[in-house]
């Protein structure tokens, strides 16, 4: 389950991209580890990933629908997954343009403007990069705020006068979606700017990274009528259905740092001896491991399902909008915590300028923050929580979806609204097809625990204005939806029962720990306080299954990968 870029074995992919990933590996690999440093020291921008993006077509295959883009050319969400895991693995930066540019496509790809979208393919066919401007200084993201204005002229075209910031690729764009209104009717509308055109102001880089991410103004810049995409509610809905596209990467590139983390720190620990013992010798850093191989290992599970259900989603099944902000929130967090472990292991090492790992354990962080914070995705997840938890009904079975094929639906989600209408399968046949797994069992009773707070003492109207009271629900719901698709991916990723019971081992002390959080919460009435203390477990502990995680998943992966250098 852990990456190694060097071993991409048969993996179930088509030819073509295949061939993108091993390129993409042989590019980083040939740049090699200290080269790579260094240009993350010097902050140098990245022209040459992005001059091998354009000569191997990288982007544009990618990217590009296929009836724009060639016989390779599809938005296949299957196979975009281990692209952003391997730009994760080698850097953030790498993957941020890569994000960004999904970000700027999206407006780019819901429009029907067929110009514009000719326009954009030719572009990503040259090895252009795009921008999403949405965010404002003074609004952040709410876009009901948005001061960019657009004035009429009286023939179809716009003169545009407003600022933009945090706008990823905002200097190189070859176009940037612009989010902003029409003077007088206060009409929401999307149109594409060109950074190289007079009246785009370029401010400054609002970071100190490798990344541009720009802080632009638009002062009378005129904007044709053919350069408008969307207006009115469409524009509006294509905001937000273009983030539910874009947030899901995020998982993925958390995913693919903390792998390069783990290759680093298991390598350093397994060489290095104290006190007459080697390191990885030590009860504690083996568990330290063995918990961070079997978050990671629940991370990729659960993005691999939630993909199926992107892949599958239509109007008619929009299960998709529970299970991405998930991707983003819990699977970010989640490395986090691992790449945590995993410092704890190689202490200061982990500093270290010529490690891999000191740019990771910086990069970790940004992914919570990214696309909605982690509170703006939990108080999204709670609205969904009535009807996952009481409500199942019968839904389409989704298989795993790993075909070559274009993700249409992604650019024709329709409104942004409803969420309350979204109904799901049930979550019980998954947990009694595992039932033989002791934690898995213990995590059964946790959650029937939790279904019976939920449905005897649910936070109250006035009680879900408080923030840290709605969390601590939030945190418990959340994990329950991420055990349960991970039960659901199980079988496709061949987990035996040693490794669910030690990622269950994870989750059920993670859940007793959510509960404590409710239970200690201001907000809570007396009868939820003492609800929540019954949703607490201890986790069944098997010292044969450690040890034989430790030894056959975990130890075993010792000097099986490093970079180049």
């Amino acid at each position: 389950m852990i990456l190694n870029p060097k071993r991409l074995g048969e993996l179930p992919l088509d030819a073509r991209s295949r061939e993108i990933l091993e390129k993409t590996v042989a590019f980083f690999e040939a740049k090699g580890k200290k080269r790579l440093k260094q240009d993350d020291f010097d902050r140098a921008w990245y022209s040459d990933f992005l001059a091998f993006v354009k000569e191997e077509r990288v982007f544009a295959d990618l990217l590009t629908p296929p009836e724009l883009g060639g016989p390779d050319a599809r938005w296949d969400t299957f196979r975009n997954c281990f692209f952003n895991e391997l730009l994760g693995f080698y850097g953030l930066c790498y993957w941020y343009t890569w994000q960004v540019s999904i970000l700027g496509l999206g407006p780019l790809w819901m429009s029907p403007n067929e110009a514009m979208r000719k326009k954009t393919a030719a572009a990503l066919a040259d090895g252009g990069i795009f921008a999403f401007g949405l965010s404002e200084k003074e609004h952040g993201a709410d876009i009901y705020s948005t001061s960019m204005t657009l004035a009429p002229k009286g023939d179809g075209s716009f003169v545009a006068n407003g600022s933009k910031y945090y706008i990823g690729n905002g200097n190189e764009a070859a176009v940037v979606s612009v989010f902003g209104k029409t003077a007088g009717t206060g009409e929401y509308v999307f149109f594409a700017a060109d950074p190289k055109r007079p009246g785009y102001r370029l401010v400054k880089n609002v970071v100190a990274s490798q990344s541009y991410v720009a802080e632009f103004e638009l002062v009378d810049y005129p904007v044709a009528a053919d350069e408008v995409l969307l207006r009115g509610r469409e524009a509006w809905d294509a905001s937000l259905n273009t983030v539910n596209v874009g947030k899901y990467n995020l998982g993925w590139a958390s995913i693919g740092i903390c792998e390069h983390a783990f290759h680093e720190a298991l390598n350093h620990a397994s060489g290095r001896r104290l006190y007459g013992m080697a390191v990885t010798d030590f009860p504690h850093v083996a568990r330290m491991f063995v918990d961070a191989w079997a978050r990671l290992v629940a991370m990729k599970v659960f993005a691999f399902r939630a993909s199926d259900y992107f892949r599958a989603a239509s109007l008619e099944d929009r299960r998709y909008l529970l299970y991405n902000p998930l991707v983003k929130m819990k699977v970010t967090t989640e490395g986090e915590k691992v790449v945590d472990l995993l410092w704890d292991v190689i202490a200061a090492k982990g500093f270290e300028k010529d490690m891999v790992f000191e740019m990771a354990a910086r990069d970790i962080r940004a992914l919570p923050k990214l696309e909605g914070t982690v509170h703006v995705n939990i108080a999204l997840i709670v609205k969904f929580l009535a009807n996952w938890l009481f409500r199942p009904t019968s839904c389409p079975e989704v298989g795993r979806r790993t075909e070559p094929a274009h993700d249409a639906f992604l650019f024709a989600q329709g409104p942004a609204s409803g969420l309350g209408k979204i109904r799901f399968h049930d979550w019980a046949p998954a947990f009694e097809k595992y039932a033989r797994v002791p934690n898995v069992a213990l995590f059964r009773e946790q959650l029937n625990a939790f279904r019976e707070l939920m449905a005897a003492a649910a936070p109250t109207e006035e009680q879900q204005k408080d923030v840290d009271l709605l969390l601590a629900v939030g945190d418990l719901f959340a994990l329950a939806v991420y055990a349960h698709l991970v039960l659901e991916g199980a079988e496709h990723h061949a987990l035996t029962d040693d490794a669910l019971d030690q990622v269950f081992d994870v989750f059920v002390r993670d859940f007793s720990a959510y509960a404590l959080k409710l239970h200690e919460r201001s907000g809570a009435t007396e009868k939820q306080a003492a609800m929540a203390l019954r949703l607490v477990k201890r986790p069944v502990f098997d010292t044969g299954r450690f040890a034989r995680i430790w030894k056959d998943e975990v130890f075993a992966l010792r000097d099986t990968y490093r970079m180049n250098e």
